[in-house]
Parts: structure tokens; C-alpha cells; sequence
């Protein structure tokens, strides 16, 4: 479980530079104002540039399950008349985590397999489920893929990744803002070769600290998403029900005409459906690649193999920077090393406080 305690230290890390990096471009704009305007700012300029910040931070989590929710196509909720199955398989698995159940649980109208949460508390989250998924996958795998989004509820991933995605959209905004201004104002007489200057600096010093967080951000998410699954896989102590669902979302995803407009709801969702085509189209090389005995599956001997050429590729980790998503590949390969620890007895006792 060393590989999870990292990541999680990786994830608090990240929370904490998103947040510096706020706090650093709140603090730039005061040290760019009194220089370009060669003034003191107020003692409380910086209390109100936070107070801003916070403002737009808890407007966008006040309003996000609004707008996912109608991004989502959804009608009407889940009831036992409705869905008795999928009702209490959720309601099963998130006593088990140790978490309310979602407050709403719907089924949409997408033919494609997939499924996320969303909400602003754990306490009131609602859960999705495309008819696609239901279709597609059987009991096992829709469960596992079940257990993956309770292991979001578990994590707080809700709430964390609406919290921290706040923050590059707002330093986008700002940035988007001073460029503007720059493109269409026209200031004149005094003090407007100051009032350019800030608003270069500014639109420049945000669009850095955009793509800086931006980054930090889809690196959460992956890692968000390697925590669930590892969660589901512990969970249903059957990992390759979620690799095998995985595959068919994957696949599933794949198939969809080029003509989709691309999902906003990306990367809320189990599976990426803008990047699946290429992502299964990967799959499937890199299973040929080290499935050596052709049966399907990683054994032990496949599986070093294959992590020792992944994890050591520096071309892999640079094409995974802007993936709100892990390979499908490497989240597999990370269930069936988790199989093969239950198989032998090396999970410990403890393991709910990893995942």
C-alpha cells in the first residue's frame, strides 16, 4: 500500500500549492500595483482581494450542482419502483464506506457507460448513472463501477475538486480580464501608461498562475480517481470487475460519433469520453505488448513487466499532464497488482485507512 500513501501525500500537496498559488497571485497584485502606480495600497487591500476571491470560490461550489445537473439531462430520480436493484446496491455501498447515500440517484438518457457524483457536501450528493452502463456492463461490473463513485463520496472528491477547481478558473478570468483590456481599452491622459502596465503585468502574472494550477488541478483529479479505484477494488475484493468494467467504458466511449459535442461533465465522470478512442486504442497495444500467455489478464510475471516499462517512461508521464483521467492501462494495471494482493493475503487489516 506504499504507492497509495504516496499518493495521498501527492494529493494534500497539491491542494495546499493550489491555494498557495492563490494566495501568491493575491499578494502579486498588491506588489504590482505599488509598483506601477509607485503607491502604498490600503492595509486592508489585500482583506478585500481575499474577500473577492472567496466570494467567487463559494459561488461557483453554491451553483456547480445546478448546472451539472442540468448539463446531465436528468428527469426524474430513482425509486425502488423505478430501479430496486441499483437503489439498494448504492444505499449497500455506502454504508459500507461510511457515508450518507446520495440524495438523489438518476438515470440518464446516454447510451454511452458511464457514471459520476457531484454535489456540495458529501451529505448531499447525487449520484448519475447513464442507461448506457446499465446496458452495457453486468451486476458485478456496475456494482464495482458503484463502489469507484462511494470511494469519491469517502475521499470528499465532491467538495475538494469543486473547492480547488475554483481556482484557475479564476485566475483565468482575471487573466482573460487584463488581456481585454489591454486588446479594446484605450485609457488616456494621466497615469495611463501606469494603468497599461498593470494591466499587462496582471493579465500576464494570472495566466501563469493558471496554467500553473490548471495543471495541479488535472493532477488531482487522476489521482482522485486512482484512489477510487483502489477504493471499489478493496471494497468488492474484486478488482478485475472494475478493470473489466473499465474496458467496456472505455470502449463503450470509444464508439461514440465524432460529431458529440465534448462532454463539460469530463471530468466528473468515470471515463473520459473525450480522449477514449485513443486511450482504448492504447489499451489494446499495451495488452498485446505484455500479455505474454494471451489469456486476458496481467499475471504477476506480466504485471512487473509492464510496470517496470510504464512507470519508468518519461514520454508517459508528459502525454498525462492535461488527462483529467489515468490511462485505462494504468488504472488496470494498478487493480490487477491490487488482485494479486488479495489473492496472496498483503492487504492489511487496516487497509480502509489507506483508501
Amino acid at each position: 500500500m506504499g504507492s497509495l500513501a504516496a499518493l495521498r501525500r501527492g494529493s494534500y500537496a497539491t491542494v495546499v500549492l493550489v491555494f498557495g498559488f492563490l494566495s501568491l497571485l493575491l499578494l502579486l497584485f498588491l506588489a504590482i500595483i505599488d509598483v506601477a502606480l509607485q503607491v502604498s495600497a490600503t492595509p486592508g487591500a489585500l482583506l478585500i482581494l481575499a474577500f473577492l476571491a472567496l466570494l467567487f470560490i463559494v459561488g461557483q461550489w453554491a451553483i456547480s450542482p445546478s448546472i451539472v445537473r442540468k448539463a446531465a439531462r436528468v428527469k426524474e430520480p430513482v425509486t425502488p419502483e423505478s430501479n430496486a436493484w441499483l437503489l439498494s446496491t448504492v444505499n449497500e455501498l455506502a454504508k459500507q464506506a461510511g457515508v450518507p447515500p446520495p440524495r438523489h440517484i438518476w438515470v440518464n438518457g446516454d447510451t454511452l457507460p458511464n457514471a459520476f457524483v457531484f454535489g456540495r457536501t458529501v451529505a448531499s450528493a447525487e449520484l448519475v448513472v447513464t442507461g448506457g452502463l446499465l446496458e452495457k456492463l453486468n451486476a458485478d461490473e456496475v456494482r464495482a463501477v458503484l463502489a469507484h463513485e462511494m470511494g469519491h463520496l469517502r475521499h470528499r472528491d465532491v467538495v475538494v475538486m469543486t473547492l480547488v477547481s475554483a481556482v484557475p478558473v479564476l485566475a483565468y478570468v482575471v487573466a482573460r480580464a487584463g488581456f481585454e483590456f489591454l486588446r479594446h481599452g484605450r485609457p488616456k491622459g494621466k497615469g495611463a501608461g501606469q494603468a497599461i502596465l498593470v494591466a499587462a503585468m496582471v493579465a500576464i502574472v494570472s495566466y501563469l498562475v493558471y496554467v500553473v494550477t490548471q495543471l495541479l488541478v488535472l493532477y488531482l483529479s487522476r489521482t482522485r480517481e486512482y484512489y477510487a479505484d483502489a477504493y471499489s477494488g478493496a471494497a468488492t475484493r474484486d478488482p478485475h470487475q472494475l478493470a473489466s468494467a473499465l474496458t467496456k467504458v472505455a470502449y463503450g466511449l470509444s464508439l461514440a460519433r465524432r460529431t458529440d459535442e465534448p462532454s463539460g461533465l469530463r471530468a466528473f465522470m468515470i471515463g473520459d469520453p473525450v480522449r477514449a478512442a485513443a486511450d482504448y486504442a492504447t489499451l489494446q497495444e499495451k495488452m498485446e505488448r505484455y500479455d505474454l500467455d494471451k489469456d486476458g489478464q496481467l499475471d504477476v510475471y506480466e504485471l512487473e513487466k509492464a510496470f517496470d516499462a510504464e512507470y519508468s517512461s518519461h514520454w508517459r508521464r508528459a502525454n498525462a499532464l492535461l488527462s483529467t483521467h489515468p490511462s485505462t492501462y494504468a488504472r488496470i494495471l494498478m487493480l490487477e497488482l491490487l488482485e494479486e494482493e488479495i489473492k496472496s493475503g498483503g492487504l492489511p487489516a487496516n487497509v480502509y485507512e489507506f483508501i
